[in-house]
C-alpha cells in the first residue's frame, strides 16, 4: 500500500512538471496584436477590376481606429453579399504652407489619402503588383481612401525587425527591397516606414500608405537608395508620358506634382542607364516576376 501512494504521488508530481512545461510554453508564445482582429472570410481570385468594384460598392459593416500611424486611419470589414473582406481607410486631407516634420520644414505641405490612390493607379500603369488596391469613396460622407487590406499577412517590417525573423531567401527580399527603393524616389514618398511596408505568408512585401508622397521636387530625395532595377519596371517608367498620367492619375495629382514625378522618371531612367554602361545590364537589372510568388 505505502509503494502504490508513493506511485500515486509520483504520477502527481510529473503530471503537475508537464503541465508547468505546458504553461511555460505557451506563456512564452507572442501575444495577439489587438489591432489586428481575425483575418476576414477566406478572399476568392479576383482580379484587380474586381478588388476595385468590391472597395467601391460593397456595404462597410463594422470598422475600427488602427493604433498605429498618425492618420487616423480606420480598418474596416465589407461585404457585398457574397463574400466579406477588410479594408483599410484613411480620410487625412491637410495641406500647409510650412510643416515641421522629422526631416525638417517642408514647405507647400501636403498629406492626403488622394496619394493612395495615386500610387495604386502609379502602380498598374507600371505593371507593379506591390501596392494594394485603392479607391475613392465617400465614407460616412468623407472622401476616403478605401484600400484592399493585404491577404494573408504576416507581419509589417517594424514586426519582423522587432522579432528578428530572416527573410528565408535573402535574394528574393533584396530585388523586393530595391523596387521598393525605386517606386519611392519616383513618388518622393518622404513618409515609408517599417510600419507601411507588409509582409505576406508568401513573403511577398506589399507599400502601402502613400499620404505623404508626391512631392513637387523634381530632384531624388536620396540617389544613393538607387542600388539594381527590376527590367519591367524600368522599361514602363521609360515609356510614362504627361497625357497618360493626366488620364489616370488626374483625379489625384496636380499638374505640377505630375510635372514632378516625369522629372524623377527621367533622373531615374538615366542613373540606370548611367550604371548599365558601366557594369553591364546583367549587374543592374532583373526580373521581379521571378522572386515573388
Amino acid at each position: 500500500m505505502a509503494w502504490a501512494g508513493l506511485r500515486n504521488k509520483t504520477a502527481v508530481l510529473r503530471l503537475g512538471w508537464s503541465l508547468g512545461l505546458v504553461l511555460a510554453a505557451l506563456a512564452s508564445l507572442p501575444a495577439a496584436r489587438p489591432q489586428d482582429p481575425p483575418a476576414t472570410s477566406a478572399t476568392p481570385s479576383l482580379t484587380l477590376a474586381e478588388k476595385e468594384e468590391f472597395l467601391h460598392n460593397a456595404k462597410i459593416v463594422s470598422q475600427h481606429n488602427l493604433s498605429q500611424g498618425v492618420t487616423n486611419s480606420r480598418r474596416a470589414t465589407l461585404d457585398d453579399g457574397k463574400m466579406q473582406h477588410d479594408a483599410h481607410i484613411q480620410t487625412v486631407n491637410i495641406s500647409k504652407q510650412s510643416f515641421q516634420t522629422s526631416h525638417g520644414t517642408e514647405l507647400n505641405f501636403r498629406d492626403t489619402y488622394k496619394y493612395n490612390v495615386a500610387g495604386y493607379e502609379l502602380a498598374k500603369l507600371l505593371a507593379l503588383d506591390m501596392v494594394p488596391p485603392s479607391v475613392e469613396r465617400k465614407v460616412g460622407g468623407t472622401s476616403s481612401a478605401v484600400t484592399w487590406w493585404v491577404d494573408n499577412k504576416q507581419f509589417d517590417e517594424l514586426d519582423r525587425v522587432k522579432q528578428n525573423v530572416q527573410p528565408p531567401n535573402l535574394d528574393s527580399w533584396n530585388k523586393q527591397m530595391y523596387v521598393v527603393r525605386v517606386f519611392d524616389q519616383l513618388v518622393y514618398n518622404t513618409d515609408r516606414n517599417l510600419g507601411n511596408l507588409v509582409i505576406d505568408k508568401s513573403w511577398n512585401i506589399w507599400m502601402i500608405d502613400h499620404t505623404r508622397a508626391f512631392r513637387t521636387s523634381k530632384n531624388l530625395e536620396n540617389v544613393k537608395n538607387l542600388v539594381q532595377c527590376d527590367r519591367n519596371l524600368l522599361a514602363k517608367m521609360r515609356g510614362l508620358d504627361k497625357e497618360q498620367l493626366k488620364e489616370h492619375l488626374g483625379s489625384c495629382l496636380t499638374g505640377s506634382e505630375i510635372d514632378a514625378l516625369l522629372a524623377r522618371r527621367d533622373k531615374i531612367v538615366k542613373f540606370f542607364d548611367g550604371e548599365i554602361a558601366k557594369k553591364g545590364e546583367g549587374a543592374v537589372l532583373y526580373d521581379l516576376a521571378s522572386v515573388r510568388k
